[in-house]
């Protein structure tokens, strides 16, 4: 796993072993990035289920201006920052040990882009969305990876599905807020 593009282009990411983890594919994460592309520059990146880092990381490569990287576990958390080291990323991140819901219902800080990628079968991931909704920023995107098989709302705290991608067997949800009027 590598960073795709931009100032830590190239550079090897460390992953934890097992099926603990399950790392966004190369092809996955191409496609998040293209898609997103023209939505990074200067903005503030929440990557929620961080494992690895990557999202984040890769975020931050192109140009984000910050990224904040949420895991429970402690042992996800030391790759991130091991990860954040080898990049030369490590000033413009912030890293907490919390489990989702404790670090949403007392986030402080708003969110321009958010990666939610909780483990597929741990039942997280609708319950993360409607909770993440509420530190997002105005013009805010929330990117959902998931199973094809789980349905997930047309709407959450004012966002909206705007587009669903498929790879495989993964999917990806991206939400806006919802247009007034």
């Amino acid at each position: 796993m590598r960073v795709i593009t931009g100032t830590a282009r190239g550079k090897r990411l460390e992953t934890l072993d097992g099926d603990a983890v399950r790392p966004t594919s190369d092809r996955v994460k191409e496609a998040i990035f293209s898609i997103i592309q023209f939505d990074i520059e200067g903005r503030r990146i929440l990557d929620l289920f961080a494992g690895s880092g990557q999202l984040g990381i890769e975020a931050l490569s192109r140009g984000a201006e910050s990224a904040t990287f949420i895991d429970a576990a402690t042992e996800s958390l030391d790759v991130v920052r091991r990860n954040l080291k080898s990049t030369g990323l490590e000033k413009q991140a912030v890293v907490f040990k919390s489990d989702y819901s404790s670090f949403l219902l007392n986030c402080k800080s708003n969110y321009d882009i958010a990666f939610l990628d909780p483990p597929y079968l741990a039942g997280k991931l609708t319950d993360a969305l409607q909770k993440t909704a509420s530190v997002m920023s105005d013009y805010g995107i929330i990117i959902c990876e998931h199973p094809v098989t789980l349905d997930m709302p047309s709407e959450a705290g004012g966002f909206s599905i705007k587009k669903q991608y498929r790879y495989g067997k993964t999917m990806i949800s991206l939400y806006n807020k919802q247009s007034e009027g």
